[in-house]
């Protein structure tokens, strides 16, 4: 019996949080981390140094959370489920460079 195991899927737990995660919207993350750093700032004004430098320690983990739920929003919990649109949405002849890589030969001054 192998310990390591080949299914990549996501396990129950994971799933809820991902379903309950996904319904917040995306700048609750960034006004958190903002209102951490007022909120530090506020406190480091009052002298209270050891509480600003704990209440502003906050701001990376919520704009960490707003990195992790933006992902699973776009991506959503195991892929595998529905196809990527990100290649389909560029095809090679429509993309949007392709107009300009070739400078126009017939340019008159």
């Amino acid at each position: 019996m192998s310990v390591i195991q080949n299914d990549h899927s996501e396990g129950p737990v994971t799933k809820a949080i991902e379903n309950q995660t996904s319904k917040l919207p995306s700048d609750l993350f960034l006004w958190a981390a903002l209102g951490s750093m007022a909120a530090s700032a506020t406190l480091k004004c009052l002298g209270k140094d050891k509480s600003a430098l704990f209440v502003g320690q906050w701001a990376a983990p919520f704009l960490l959370l707003g990195v992790y739920n933006k992902i699973v929003k776009t991506e959503g919990h195991d892929n595998k489920s529905r196809p990527s649109k990100r290649l389909e949405s560029y095809p090679a002849e429509a993309h949007p460079i392709s107009d300009y890589s070739e400078p126009e030969n017939d340019i008159t001054l």
